[in-house]
């Protein structure tokens, strides 16, 4: 990797003077597995080493001037952005100024300007020779103390053992799940299951799962709990939760984050279910291509996950979420697939304070005043660049298959293909003309639990979550198509195979 050797050496020369080094993160899974891992090993052959991450309201995004001017006050010598890093052009050029030195192990694309960082691992620069470009900022990180530990002559377990939070932040920063990544995640997510650590652990104790853990679990489970330290309050809770390690004390600060969750789905459920209100009593609103909706009272640390929310179940179409932060609103934008939302917002550029982001997510901040112009120019952008088809959700179908082929044997060859992730997807299926025996229901008022068979074929149970609303083409005494995955289910020690449903219509 690029600036590898200058990286190592660096780091070595800071070890010798004695220098005070700050590793340095972002808020989200990625950047506290990051800062945990580098500084957990680093803290085990070196002492005169703290950790920094910028407070998700305070300070925002990356680097920040209050984590530069915090390196200058206290004596740092080098930090080490993770996970961050590669656009601060100008405040790590302020920090080599007062003397500070970088070591950035960022995996966002760089931009033409580089920062005057001592090196620079990131595998995306134009003129690195690395063969794998997809590495997770924790993946980075990990890349750097293996380097680290080659070099003094460590054992390779004394790095294999951060293999869990890697694949944490492979699983949870939704990089492809491909070539190196597929192999960091298969032997993470094997220590995950073998030899956890207590942060994993407790976690995992706390969530109730039972069963053997994959990637979906990290997504679903235990990033959200980490993700909700930096969404509701201090992401530093995370790293010391991840650094911890006696069980106990892991699982009191795991508590602490398990509960900083249940308080962010309360009130992402609220700010969505107003956000579809302000939606359906405005017909302009519900003639759009795009939605664009601001609440002052509306909580930063959730106003992303609302934008995906509102794509998902209610209105498939770019949408963003905008907030009072002090005395500018901020907000966050998601995408539908196939639609640059980065370019659409870069187009109102002139309106806003800042932004930044990529092809399906982005963060913007502007002047209360310019949201309604704001809200005016991005519909404008959006309905005259977008393909009207882009617009309609597109479910991908990898092949039809008959309800008979679903055998134990068939299924432990759809196992061979996890880890599963962003390009090498769950296989997706149809069975056409499929039949309710009579036995399926509405459970807890909004999913649907399925019994259905396929001609003179075994009888199946599925899932389909959030799904009630199709209850009436099920019982309809008719056959109907269905999609779906298939996945193990265990109830009372059993194990059977079932469909999760992703959709249902009314056969041809």
């Amino acid at each position: 990797m690029k600036d590898m050797d200058v990286a190592i050496s660096r780091l070595e020369l800071a070890f010798f003077r004695r220098e005070k080094i700050l590793v340095y993160g972002d808020y989200d899974v990625d950047g506290t597995t990051a800062v945990a891992t580098v500084f957990t090993f680093l803290s085990s052959i070196y002492s005169n080493i703290e950790f920094y991450l910028p407070h998700r309201y305070r300070e925002g995004y990356g680097i920040s001037m209050q984590g530069i001017e915090y390196a200058v006050e206290n004596d740092f010598g080098l930090i080490i952005a993770l996970d961050c890093g590669i656009k601060s052009v100008e405040l790590i050029s302020f920090a080599k100024s007062k003397g500070i030195d970088f070591i950035i192990c960022d995996h966002h694309l760089p931009d033409a300007i580089l920062p005057e960082a001592v090196a620079i691992l990131n595998p995306k620069q134009h003129d690195c020779p690395y063969p794998y470009k997809e590495l997770s900022g924790c993946g980075i990180g990990f890349k750097m103390i293996t380097a680290l530990a080659q070099k003094r002559g460590m054992p390779m377990e004394s790095v294999y053992t951060y293999l869990d939070l890697v694949a944490t932040s492979i699983a949870a920063d939704i990089v492809p799940m491909t070539g190196e990544n597929r192999v960091l995640a298969f032997y993470g997510i094997k220590k995950v299951n073998e030899d956890p650590s207590p942060a994993i652990k407790s976690l995992v104790q706390l969530s109730g799962l039972k069963e053997k853990l994959t990637t979906s679990n990290l997504v679903f489970v235990i990033a959200p709990r980490v993700n909700a330290a930096g969404r509701m309050d201090d992401a530093r809770k995370a790293v010391n939760l991840f650094i911890e390690t006696d069980f106990e004390k892991a699982m009191a600060i795991a508590e602490v984050l398990h509960a900083d969750n249940f308080d962010r789905k309360e009130i992402d459920m609220t700010i969505t279910q107003e956000a579809v209100l302000l939606i359906q009593g405005d017909d302009t609103q519900l003639t759009r291509k795009s939605t664009v909706l601001f609440q002052p009272h509306w909580h930063k640390g959730v106003v992303g996950i609302v934008a995906s929310r509102l794509i998902d179940k209610y209105f498939y179409r770019p949408t963003i979420i905008l907030t009072q932060s002090n005395d500018k609103v901020a907000g966050s934008a998601r995408s539908v697939s196939g639609f640059n939302v980065y370019e659409a917002i870069h187009r109102c550029k002139d309106l806003l304070e800042n932004y930044g982001g990529h092809f399906y997510a982005a963060g913007m901040t502007l002047k209360p005043e310019n949201v309604k112009a704001f809200q005016e120019r991005f519909e404008e952008v959006v309905a005259s660049t977008i393909d009207p088809e882009l617009l309609i959700p597109e479910i991908v179908i990898d092949t039809e298959i008959h309800l008979a082929d679903i055998t134990p044997a068939f299924f432990n060859i759809l196992k061979q293909f996890e880890p599963l992730g962003p390009e090498n997807l769950r296989p997706v299926f149809m069975a056409r003309r499929v039949m309710d025996t009579g036995y399926s229901k509405i459970v807890k008022d909004e999913h649907l639990k399925l019994s259905i068979k396929q001609g003179n074929g075994p009888q199946f149970s599925g899932i389909g979550f959030f799904m009630a609303d199709k209850f009436p083409i099920v019982s309809g005494k008719r056959p109907f198509d269905v999609v779906f995955t298939v996945e193990e289910n265990e109830w009372n020690g059993a194990v059977t195979l079932q469909l999760k449903v992703i959709d249902i219509r009314a056969s041809a």
